[in-house]
Protein backbone atom coordinates (compact mmCIF):
# COMPACT_ATOMS: atom_id res chain seq x y z
CA UNK A 1 0.00 0.00 0.00
CA UNK A 2 1.40 3.54 -1.12
CA UNK A 3 2.09 5.66 1.94
CA UNK A 4 2.39 8.86 -0.90
CA UNK A 5 1.03 9.52 -3.78
CA UNK A 6 1.76 11.93 -7.15
CA UNK A 7 -1.12 12.82 -8.47
CA UNK A 8 -2.78 15.14 -11.01
CA UNK A 9 -6.70 15.93 -11.07
CA UNK A 10 -9.36 18.22 -12.92
CA UNK A 11 -11.61 19.59 -11.00
CA UNK A 12 -15.65 20.94 -12.29
CA UNK A 13 -18.93 22.41 -11.14
CA UNK A 14 -20.93 19.20 -11.48
CA UNK A 15 -21.21 15.52 -12.43
CA UNK A 16 -22.47 16.16 -16.32
CA UNK A 17 -19.11 17.99 -16.66
CA UNK A 18 -17.03 15.54 -14.73
CA UNK A 19 -18.82 12.97 -17.25
CA UNK A 20 -17.58 14.72 -20.22
CA UNK A 21 -14.09 15.43 -18.92
CA UNK A 22 -13.89 11.42 -17.86
CA UNK A 23 -14.68 10.17 -21.16
CA UNK A 24 -11.97 12.62 -22.97
CA UNK A 25 -8.99 11.61 -20.76
CA UNK A 26 -10.08 7.71 -21.72
CA UNK A 27 -10.40 8.34 -25.13
CA UNK A 28 -7.34 9.92 -26.34
CA UNK A 29 -7.06 13.25 -25.56
CA UNK A 30 -3.99 14.30 -23.30
CA UNK A 31 -5.01 14.97 -19.28
CA UNK A 32 -2.89 17.77 -19.10
CA UNK A 33 -4.17 19.51 -21.76
CA UNK A 34 -7.93 19.02 -20.81
CA UNK A 35 -6.87 20.06 -17.13
CA UNK A 36 -5.81 23.31 -18.40
CA UNK A 37 -9.05 24.08 -20.39
CA UNK A 38 -11.45 22.56 -18.29
CA UNK A 39 -10.19 22.70 -14.61
CA UNK A 40 -11.49 25.39 -11.64
CA UNK A 41 -8.53 24.14 -9.47
CA UNK A 42 -5.27 26.93 -9.89
CA UNK A 43 -3.24 23.39 -10.54
CA UNK A 44 -4.62 23.34 -14.25
CA UNK A 45 -1.51 25.90 -14.82
CA UNK A 46 0.71 22.90 -14.08
CA UNK A 47 -1.56 20.67 -16.18
CA UNK A 48 -3.75 19.87 -12.83
CA UNK A 49 -0.60 18.20 -11.32
CA UNK A 50 -0.52 18.24 -7.32
CA UNK A 51 2.78 16.66 -6.82
CA UNK A 52 3.29 14.21 -4.08
CA UNK A 53 1.27 14.02 -0.70
CA UNK A 54 0.58 11.46 1.92
CA UNK A 55 -2.67 10.57 4.22
CA UNK A 56 -4.41 13.11 5.77
CA UNK A 57 -3.56 15.76 3.42
CA UNK A 58 -6.36 15.72 1.36
CA UNK A 59 -10.36 15.77 1.67
CA UNK A 60 -11.45 12.42 2.89
CA UNK A 61 -13.44 11.67 -0.60
CA UNK A 62 -10.39 12.72 -2.47
CA UNK A 63 -7.75 10.66 -0.53
CA UNK A 64 -9.91 7.49 -0.34
CA UNK A 65 -10.42 7.23 -3.91
CA UNK A 66 -6.72 8.31 -4.53
CA UNK A 67 -5.26 5.87 -2.45
CA UNK A 68 -7.34 3.19 -3.62
CA UNK A 69 -5.76 3.45 -7.19
CA UNK A 70 -2.63 2.32 -9.15
CA UNK A 71 0.03 3.86 -10.82
CA UNK A 72 -1.71 4.88 -14.59
CA UNK A 73 -5.14 4.91 -13.22
CA UNK A 74 -7.60 8.15 -13.94
CA UNK A 75 -10.42 7.69 -11.35
CA UNK A 76 -14.37 7.87 -12.24
CA UNK A 77 -15.88 11.29 -11.16
CA UNK A 78 -15.08 11.74 -7.25
CA UNK A 79 -17.76 14.38 -5.41
CA UNK A 80 -16.12 16.68 -2.89
CA UNK A 81 -17.43 19.79 -1.49
CA UNK A 82 -15.24 21.46 -3.96
CA UNK A 83 -17.16 19.84 -6.76
CA UNK A 84 -16.29 16.98 -8.98
CA UNK A 85 -12.52 15.59 -9.60
CA UNK A 86 -11.17 13.42 -11.94
CA UNK A 87 -7.98 11.95 -10.22
CA UNK A 88 -4.76 10.42 -12.30
CA UNK A 89 -1.96 8.81 -10.21
CA UNK A 90 1.49 9.04 -11.84
CA UNK A 91 3.42 7.59 -9.25
CA UNK A 92 3.23 5.65 -6.23
CA UNK A 93 6.11 4.84 -3.04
Amino acid sequence: MANKINASHILVKTEEEANVVFYDVTHGKAFEDVAKLKSLCPSKKDGGSLGWFGRGQMVKEFETAAFAMGKGQISRPVKTQFGWHIIRINDTS
